[in-house]
């Protein structure tokens, strides 16, 4: 099929002709460049993945075997039987998914030995909710979801059930339908290393009586048996290592507060609630830039009870109140001192903890404290959690707790937007294990006792080059009239960096006109001050002139596992999944 018609009205259509996807110049110059007559031997393509891609440590016989897989599906070249590529299968080659921009074979290979407060740990928030925060049901089977994507802190709020005899999952105070606890447990056990081997942490947000809490140490113990870690009831003086606790669970909690009605107060919360969703572009809020930040609401402050779904106020001496076996399970102990930021961030020398705070209180503490918070966090966890607000289930910028050291970023998972495209990028570093190792500098201290200082002025450390070619794919992923009825789409990609306030920026493509295979040709440059943190942010967009502009497409990637050389993108939905067809061409340079 050469064209392509659309019905513009009852009378008349517009006909298209439909291109077919080329090679860009730069691929055919570097073809014969490493080619010979217009043909690429194992040895040329070898010295090609060696030089131009930077994959050093390529064998021969993986190369062949790539030829071999590429020339696979192109049986009609009269060459194929020779074991070499001519430009078509290149190019085949060079845009496929057996080119990705990050290594597919590159497995876990951060040091993993290092404590647990020594890396940021994939977090989830609410993760037994299917969709909002104030009428959607609570299911394992959200639960079930994230630990299959990798994600290794999960939350439940336990409350006791209607007949207080039993113990439910919901989010209280709300209208969400809940869960058995012992059905999201057995989910747990079951799922929890299917993507990864290292440890799940259940954090609960617990609003039982002792008795309860006694079911609780009864249902845990019985139903996740000898892979839960529990080193008893005193506080841990350092945190063991990812390593060291491989296909074990973790149970992390504060004290109790006093006994609360789940159906409290309903009537009053759900009178004043109302989600945004309809505030929100088709594909997310653009994400809220560090550099813009308002902490100056005072009701933000940390002593604040902005929520209280996350209740780390309590007195730590308040664990009298626990049942003693409840006590024992919990590894990880959550609380925060009586006092102000000051008293929070104290750093123990002889135990570490778990300490809490919204979006909001994070971002005012972080005004004042943030070398502090930096400080803190070289020992202890710091848990970040959406703010009350977000009913519809949105997330916030994960970098703000990422560069002071926060290692449970909590990210509703269930949603869908830019933030959440920032944490799955994140986390595909380190053969997506849920856990990657902070960066040095977070985690030094200098002989003054000095560290990090996140509002510090630093100098550019390298410059990430990025040229972006063509893109294709959407022909065959979507209905031809989807972005537009009356003509081919004009698309445009908008690229990136989600980093440090100093390397946060966003620039564009041209829009080109009329064209399922947009070849754009444009090259950017990135100059990265901390580009252990950055992220590099793609997303293609349709123009549309009339309504807003449709959404395309999405990848997020992290800076410091970017393989160089010229790249195939896959792309994702709204949701993070990946499309059958749709990707970019891209290359990838430091200068």
């Amino acid at each position: 099929m050469s064209k392509q018609t659309y019905r513009v009205c009852f009378c008349f259509r517009r006909r298209f002709r439909l291109a077919v996807a080329e090679a860009p110049r730069e691929i055919k110059e570097v073809f014969d460049q490493y080619s010979e007559n217009g043909i690429m031997t194992v040895d040329h393509f070898h010295r090609f993945l060696v030089e131009f891609q930077k994959e050093e440590s390529v064998t021969k016989e993986e190369a062949q075997a790539i030829i071999d897989h590429s020339i696979h599906d192109l049986m009609h070249l009269p060459i194929f039987h020779r074991k070499v590529l001519n430009l078509e299968a290149f190019f085949k080659y060079i845009f496929s998914d057996n080119n990705p921009p990050i290594s597919t074979s590159r497995k876990v290979h951060h040091d993993m030995t290092a404590p647990l407060s020594h890396y940021f740990i994939y977090t989830g928030h609410n993760s037994y909710l299917t969709g909002n925060q104030l009428s959607s049901d609570c299911s394992d089977v959200p639960i079930i979801k994230a630990l299959q994507r990798g994600v290794r802190v999960i939350e439940l709020d336990i409350w006791p059930n209607s007949t207080k005899d039993n113990i439910e999952v919901l989010h209280g105070r709300t209208l969400t339908t809940p869960v058995e606890l012992i059905k999201c447990l057995r989910s747990i056990k079951e799922h929890a290393f299917v993507a990864s081997e290292y440890p799940v942490v259940i954090t609960l947000e617990d609003h039982l009586t002792p008795d309860l809490q006694a079911r609780v140490a009864e249902m845990v113990t019985e139903t996740i048996g000898d892979i839960l870690f529990s080193p008893g009831s005193e506080c841990l003086k350092e945190f063991p290592s990812p390593e060291s606790l491989k296909k074990r669970i973790i149970i992390s909690t504060k004290p109790p507060k006093e006994y609360l009605e789940a159906k409290d107060a309903k009537e009053n919360e759900n009178g004043s609630q109302k989600g945004k969703a309809g505030d929100e572009e088709a594909w997310g809020k653009e994400v809220k830039d560090p550099k813009s930040l308002n902490a100056t609401d005072s009701k933000n402050d940390l002593d604040d009870e902005e929520s209280n779904d996350e209740g780390d106020d309590d007195d730590l001496n308040s664990q009298q109140l626990e049942a003693p076996e409840y006590k024992r399970l919990i590894a990880i102990h959550a609380g925060k001192p009586k006092g102000g930021l000051d008293e929070c961030l104290k750093v123990d020398p002889d135990k570490v903890r778990r300490l809490s705070m919204s979006e909001q209180q994070l971002e005012k503490a972080a005004e004042t404290h943030g070398k502090d918070i930096v400080r803190f966090t070289q020992r202890n966890i710091l848990r970040v959690y959406p703010k009350g607000t977000r009913f519809d289930s949105s997330n916030y910028n994960p970098l703000i707790g990422w560069m002071h050291g926060a290692q449970m970023v909590a990210f509703n998972m269930q949603g869908y937007g830019r933030s959440l495209w920032l944490m799955h990028g994140m986390f595909t570093s380190n053969g997506g294990c849920g856990y990657v190792k902070k960066p040095e500098f977070l985690l030094k201290t200098g002989p003054h006792n000095e560290v990090f200082d996140p509002k510090a002025k630093l100098p550019v450390k390298t410059t990430l080059k990025v040229t972006v070619y063509m893109g294709e794919g959407w022909y065959y992923d979507f209905r031809h009239t989807h972005f537009d009825a009356y003509s081919p789409p004009d698309f445009y990609t908008r690229i990136g960096i989600a980093g440090v306030p100093a390397d946060t920026v966003m620039k564009k493509t041209k829009t080109l006109e009329d064209n399922w295979i947009p070849a754009w040709n444009e090259e950017f440059e990135f100059p990265l001050t901390v580009p252990e943190l950055a992220l590099l942010r793609i997303e293609v967009h349709e123009y549309d002139m009339s309504e807003k502009d449709d959404f395309g497409g999405q990848a997020c990637l992290p800076v410091s596992e970017l393989r160089k050389g010229i790249r195939a993108i896959p792309l994702h939905d709204r949701k993070g999944e990946k499309y059958r067809s749709v990707k970019l061409l891209m290359r990838f340079d430091f200068v």
